[in-house]
């Protein structure tokens, strides 16, 4: 048996192996490290894996650690935890509801518009989940919801933090895919490619994370009318309705500044994703500081709940460093390539493979368990079948979306049974994020179909940025003026002197005042 063949067999088993040992629980860090470094062990035993292939592991581990573009991970944690205590989130939610309750399906239409407020403020999901599980769940039971449309609203709405900007998935895949680009552009002879930033894939899921919101909206208003049982108007008092408009007013223009100061800055291209964070972090220390909800007990809390999600992540993401490395040193990177490009149908039937994979490993792994193992190994392949990376990428946020909703370890879904007390059973928690485990995908599917919806933005914002500073080509380069040393070619040099013909050039520097204010020297012969 040839040592390729051994080292790919050896591969495929380590994958094997680290999925199994995450769904038997064990830490999904050190399951990534572990079982990698077992399997480079069997990999030097059978003699197809380079031992020095595990000394790049320092410098992986120095690059994450100094990489400027992960530092708005935990920046952005900071943001979304500091907003959740300044109760922000649930002064949304009380004045939503009072804004569209008296609609039909007026409680749902204020959670989904809600989440995606807090999506584009906080993006935290288990945050938003359990704080309109908290105040709009007893609301709408109340009212008369049926109790599986009420609890998927609340934990669809809570998702969308996973794919509208800013998002910390959103963060990790493009940090990954960046690399994945280089590797297969220059694979494929590039030595130039044009780079991929986080920017861009926030400015590509922008588009597809709205159609979103627009089907969670239509899906609540088809149930409206057809089964108007299920989402009863709520019926307010005239001194309810008092002050209304003042109310919204002073709950909406706190996070929406937020959301212009950060977002905007990284579309307009003012700031990177680095430098908004940081800004927003600023930022939502000022709106809990003008709510009197900031003082040294809520930073300390804030701060470390920071450190913990941001150590949870960056573990894992030193983990997977491992796994990667000696996948790639067994041949196993090759492996997937050849797999996906041999499949029939091309570059779309790996697409359809991998999204399929990325579904499925939604049901038992968290969202950056997948992101570690399943795209450093996918991405590179599908590259270099001439697979956008923006679509790529925006595609791989929307699927791994639906991870927080399909069963058996939905997050949403768990985040809001520990919240719903005896209000709703827990198989109502179910089958209510059927629906939208379906409308997702049928995001998924019209981003598919209609790709400019991820890459357009991008490509308008991005590309005017880089016309900010044009580089002249060779061929549209002014001529030198006649006469020029820069344009002579000597010939005058092989010929009799005449008077007259060959005069010594004179440069006025007329080309340095274009609006004629100097005037071209007069002719010797004159």
């Amino acid at each position: 048996m040839s040592t390729v063949l051994i080292g790919e067999i050896l591969a495929v088993a380590m994958f094997a192996a680290t999925i199994g040992a995450v769904m038997l629980g064990y830490p999904v860090a050190f399951t990534l490290a572990g079982v990698g470094l077992a399997f480079a062990g069997l990999g030097m035993a059978f003699d197809v894996f380079d031992p020095a292939i595990l000394a790049a592991l320092a410098g992986r581990y120095f690059g994450a650690m100094t990489n400027e573009t992960l530092v708005a991970v935990p920046l952005f944690v900071f943001m979304g935890v500091m907003l959740e205590r300044s109760k922000i989130a649930e002064a949304l939610l009380t004045t939503m509801g009072e804004l569209f309750g008296q609609l039909r399906g007026g409680l749902g239409y204020s959670v989904v518009i809600v989440g995606a407020l807090l999506a584009a403020s906080t993006g935290i999901v288990g945050a938003t989940v359990v704080t309109m599980g908290l105040l709009s769940l007893p609301a709408m039971m109340r009212a008369g919801y049926d109790p599986k449309l009420a609890t998927g609203t609340i934990c669809a709405a809570g998702t969308l933090g996973q794919i509208i900007p800013p998002s910390t998935v959103l963060i990790f895949v493009g940090d990954i895919l960046q690399g994945a680009n280089q590797r297969a552009q220059m694979e494929l002879g590039n030595l130039s490619p044009d780079p991929i930033s986080v920017g861009q894939l926030f400015a590509g899921a922008m588009l597809p994370g709205l159609a979103l919101v627009g089907l969670y909206l239509a899906w609540i208003l088809f149930k409206s009318i057809m089964d108007p049982r299920s989402c009863p108007p709520l019926e307010m008092s005239a001194e309810q309705r008092a002050g209304l408009g003042r109310r919204v007013l002073v709950a909406l223009v706190p996070p929406l500044l937020l959301i212009l100061a950060v977002l905007g800055s990284i579309l307009a291209g003012i700031a990177t994703p680095t430098e908004s964070a940081s800004v927003g972090a600023v930022g939502a220390m000022l709106l809990a500081g003008v709510r009197n909800r900031f003082d040294r007990r809520v930073l300390h809390e804030v701060m470390r709940t920071t450190l913990n999600i941001t150590s949870m992540v960056f573990v894992i993401l030193l983990g997977a460093s491992v796994f990667s490395l000696v996948f790639r040193g067994l041949g196993g990177e090759n492996l997937v390539h050849d797999a996906l490009a041999s499949l029939p149908g091309g570059a779309f039937a790996a697409v359809l493979a991998v999204m399929l994979v990325i579904f499925v490993l939604g049901f038992f792994l968290d969202t950056f368990e997948i992101i570690f193992i399943v795209v450093p190994i996918a991405a590179p392949a599908l590259i270099k079948l001439g697979v956008d990376p923006v679509w790529l990428g925006v595609m791989i946020g929307m699927n791994l979306q639906t991870s927080f909703l399909t069963p058996p370890f939905g997050f949403s879904l768990f985040y809001l049974r520990g919240v719903a007390g005896k209000l709703v059973r827990t198989v109502d928690i179910y089958r209510g994020a059927i629906p939208f485990v379906a409308l997702q995908l049928a995001g998924l599917a019209l981003v598919w179909m209609v790709p400019g919806m991820a890459t357009r933005l991008p490509e308008r914002l991005f590309a005017a940025e880089a016309q900010a500073m044009p580089m002249v080509p060779d061929s549209v380069a002014p001529a030198a003026a006649a006469g020029s040393p820069v344009s002579d070619d000597f010939s005058d040099l092989f010929g009799p002197p005449q008077r007259g013909v060959n005069p010594p050039f004179l440069d006025d520097f007329s080309g340095l005042f274009p609006d004629g204010r100097s005037q071209p020297p007069p002719d010797p012969q004159d």
